[in-house]
């Protein structure tokens, strides 16, 4: 049986179609946007087995899915701009590790933690603009917005004039309800703007990582132009993306649980917050398709040689199997028991080291300045991004209460 995943705007929330679909199995197969069959893994124990399949019976090459080239699914089908796009997500084996390889180093517990002083300064900066503009202000553009965006793009040289287009393509690229002419333009324009930045920091180089992955290429590293612009197409998107949403998840469930609030503010426990959240409401609904090499049993269910399945963190992180009758209920306290929310292995997450960082300096910060922050709305009320990709709060209004220096 194949089962339809939901069109946005739907009456049922996607997390909510997931947990229902687990009732069936813990690998369902499913009828993805467009009516394109494949396979999605809800259990944590399913995740896990395809995670650790990477490389041995799972590829994440799009040439491994026999249904994307032989007419089955269509040319316009509008996800084919991130399943076939040539970026580190797209590759295996020696060619994912050369590549990640390049990017990797920046990314060391080290590095990151010597970011901490401009992530700060930036969070100060944007916090001082959140109460410059008083009650009612919302929080994802002016917050868990601003401050990923910010992060990422001065990272990676993206000047401040430029960012809004960077965000705009994001969001249309992640979201299955833009129509396929404008999702290949979005793409081509994406790509095209990267090429551009590519060719600009190769006549004025920075200190920036894009200069340095440009140095890389002109030193001889057999960094081709394309896979240089396809690490950049990969990092400065998901770079920003998910830790834009799991701010938001975290100030919702804040908001909405202030026992754990006000714990987490008196016992310093940010860190918990921030690994609960991605337990609770895990940014990433739906990971890019893995493609099995052949006939593989999941979590007991049987997967044919061909097939996509893609992997719901969110939904793995409700997992009652794992969680049992608290798996609904946001518990900073909680042991974690190794959840799978930045991967592991050899497609560990390279930015879970940034991601954290910022996910603990700024929620410290924006409930020290501003702790009687509170929502301006019913939570119910919150609009999320129509998307099963990624999926976030897209509008927290708030109240500020209490403004600490």
């Amino acid at each position: 049986m194949t089962t339809d995943l939901p069109a946005f705007p739907a009456n049922e929330p996607v997390l909510d179609t997931c947990n229902r679909l687990r009732e069936i199995g813990p690998v369902v197969k499913v009828a993805y946007p467009g009516g394109v069959p494949a396979y999605l893994a809800l259990s944590q124990k399913a995740a896990r087995e395809i995670i650790a399949g990477d490389n041995k019976v799972f590829f994440r090459g799009p040439e491994h899915w026999p249904d994307l080239h032989n007419g089955s699914i269509p040319a316009d089908w509008p996800l084919r701009a991130i399943v076939q796009g040539e970026h580190m997500s797209t590759t295996d084996g020696a060619q994912h590790r050369r590549l990640r390889g390049l990017i990797a180093k920046a990314f060391t517990p080290a590095r990151v933690q010597a970011l901490r002083p401009r992530v700060q300064a930036i969070i100060d900066e944007l916090i001082d603009g959140v109460v410059a503009a008083g009650d009612g202000v919302d929080l994802v553009p002016t917050f868990t917005e601003a401050l990923p965006m910010w992060v990422i793009c001065e990272l990676f040289g993206v000047p401040r004039s430029e960012r809004a287009d960077v965000r705009r393509w994001t969001t249309l690229l992640l979201s299955h309800t833009t129509p396929p002419e404008e999702a290949f333009a979005t793409q081509k324009a994406y790509q095209g703007y990267l090429h551009e930045l590519v060719q600009r920091k190769h006549k004025e180089p920075g200190e920036d990582l894009t200069s340095g992955l440009v140095h890389a290429r002109d030193e001889g590293d057999k960094l081709t132009t394309d896979e240089l612009v396809g690490v950049l197409w990969l990092m400065v998107l998901a770079g920003h993306e998910t830790t834009v949403h799991m701010l938001g998840h975290a100030i919702v469930a804040l908001s909405q649980n202030p026992e754990q609030l006000e714990l987490a503010k008196a016992e310093d426990r940010w860190a918990d917050v921030v690994e609960e959240t991605l337990r609770y409401r895990h940014s990433v609904m739906w990971t890019s398709f893995r493609y099995a090499a052949e006939d593989v049993t999941v979590d007991g269910v049987l997967i044919p040689k061909g097939s996509a399945v893609g992997v719901s963190f969110q939904a793995a992180g409700q997992d009652p199997a794992v969680y049992g009758e608290t798996v609904n209920e946001f518990d900073i306290t909680r042991d974690q028991n190794g959840h799978p929310g930045f991967g592991f292995g050899p497609r560990f997450c390279v930015g879970a080291h940034l991601a954290r960082l910022e996910g603990e300096l700024a929620l410290a910060t924006l409930y020290r300045r501003l702790p009687e922050l509170s929502l301006a709305i019913d939570p119910a009320e919150i609009p999320y991004s129509a998307s099963f990709i990624t999926i976030g709060p897209t509008s927290i209004p708030v109240n500020l209460g209490t403004v600490n220096s």
